[in-house]
């Protein structure tokens, strides 16, 4: 009996040309493996330029020029001197590094608003649940200062869009999930870029955006999580008219 290959529906391979690696990016690329893997932990030092090069077979330029780039993102600390004290230590907090590099990687992406306000949406929905259900009162006198200030005479539109990103950026960190909070001071140029756009849109009066962020107050004062949701999403609705993946 004849055997054959069973039929597939299988795409075939599209295989393209692997690009060139520079040394200094392989040394990046390695060092994250071992902190993925574990091997490298928050307040571990790496070895020094010389024993590094030798261990990764590349040049001391090459290991130079990954600390620059991983102390750039926040991953490293450079302690700068000599002696046993002197060397690179990974970042005791992993935030202000995840930041950095969504923050990066969101402006070079350039995202639609579309996608951007959808995004929010469904970030901010449950983070302000979250919110609701125990903010302290701590937290809630932080907000109030906020709604406050925006609620300045002749405050300038380019005031009234720094505090109204504060206000939704503290809502996030009031969740109490950490990825969250990161992940939306990342988007925070993203959002204020699109933000000053649709109060320009708005006109000069912005009384209506106010009564918004008081409304979303209110609920989580209230600790009514269903509440809280319901108002971020009427104010992105009417922040974004436009926008019709969050006006239904």
């Amino acid at each position: 009996m004849e055997l054959r290959e069973p039929a597939s529906d299988k795409a075939t391979p599209d295989w393209r040309p692997v690009k060139r690696v520079r040394a200094f990016e392989e040394v990046v690329a390695q060092i994250e493996e071992q902190i993925a893997t574990g091997r490298l932990r928050a307040g571990d030092k790496l070895p020094g330029e010389r024993a590094l090069a030798a261990a990764l077979g590349v040049s001391r330029p090459s290991v130079r020029e990954a600390m620059r780039v991983l102390e750039a993102m926040g991953v490293l600390v450079a302690n700068t001197g000599s002696g046993p004290e002197a060397g690179a230590i990974l970042a005791g907090s992993a935030g202000p590094a995840l930041t950095g590099v969504l923050g990066l990687h969101l402006g070079l992406a350039n995202f639609a608003v579309d996608d951007v306000v959808e995004t929010r949406l469904l970030i901010e929905s449950w983070a302000v649940e979250a919110a609701a259900r125990h903010a302290s009162a701590a937290d809630l006198a932080r907000l109030r200062d906020i709604v406050d200030a925006m609620e300045a005479p002749e405050l300038s539109a380019q005031r009234f869009n720094e505090h109204d990103t504060e206000f939704h950026t503290v809502i996030a960190e009031m969740s109490g999930n950490a990825l969250v909070a990161t992940f939306m001071r990342a988007l925070r140029d993203t959002v204020r870029r699109h933000q000053q756009r649709a109060v320009a849109e708005l006109g000069p009066d912005t009384a209506a955006l106010r009564a918004d962020h008081r409304a979303i107050l209110a609920a989580i004062e209230a600790h009514d999580s269903r509440a809280a949701a319901d108002a971020v999403a009427t104010h992105l609705r009417r922040a974004y008219p436009n926008v019709a993946r969050v006006q239904n």
